[in-house]
């Protein structure tokens, strides 16, 4: 019995996350405003926190900023959140979401944030048009505010950098995901 409602607290988080946005009762134009408002204080406190981010950002073809839920049971893990690809030898923005689901060891809740820097515009276009991810993850977090403690990272996917911050959460947890990212119909 206990089985059965992990896995039906799991399937219910898996289908209410990926729908996580700012505010459902915004008009689109608030909402976009309040993912770019996110996008920008995530950038501010990745350069603060690796301030070599800030040159590589300025190079780069793109870059992504994203809000993620992340919720580990037992066994399963499930997220999800919303983000903002911008392209910048246009300025145009693609409003994304994203949803992961994983298997592994782990226990706990976080709220985290994710830049994606993309290096080329190949692999910027890339990840607008199919958006997976799949990788291993591994970490450790006790945050509540400016509080506590955890173990951040970053990592290559071809040429794409990714940055990973918590921003509040108790979770320790190592599993295998998958994720995909994809647009937002209502705000593009």
């Amino acid at each position: 019995m206990k089985k059965t409602t992990n896995i039906l607290s799991l399937l219910i988080l898996s289908i209410a996350l990926p729908g996580c946005s700012p505010g459902n009762k915004l008009t689109t134009a608030e909402k976009k405003q309040a993912i770019d408002t996110m996008a920008a204080e995530t950038l501010q406190r990745l350069y603060t926190e690796k301030p070599s981010a800030e040159d590589e950002v300025n190079k780069a073809a793109g870059y992504a900023a994203f809000s993620n839920a992340n919720v580990n049971i037992i066994f399963a893990s499930a997220g999800g959140g919303y983000g903002v690809v911008v392209d910048k030898a246009t300025g145009n923005k693609t409003y994304m979401k994203m949803g992961s689901g994983g298997v592994g060891l782990g226990i706990g809740a976080k709220d985290y944030r994710q830049v994606l820097i993309f290096n080329t515009e190949e692999a910027m276009k890339g990840f607008i048009a199919s958006g997976w991810e799949f990788g291993g993850h591994a970490d450790a977090a006790a945050k509540a505010g400016d509080k506590g403690g955890e173990a951040s990272g970053e990592g290559m996917i071809g040429d794409t950098k990714v940055y990973a911050m918590t921003e509040a959460g108790l979770a320790l947890q190592a599993t295998v995901t998958g994720t995909k990212y994809w647009k937002d119909d209502e705000l593009n």
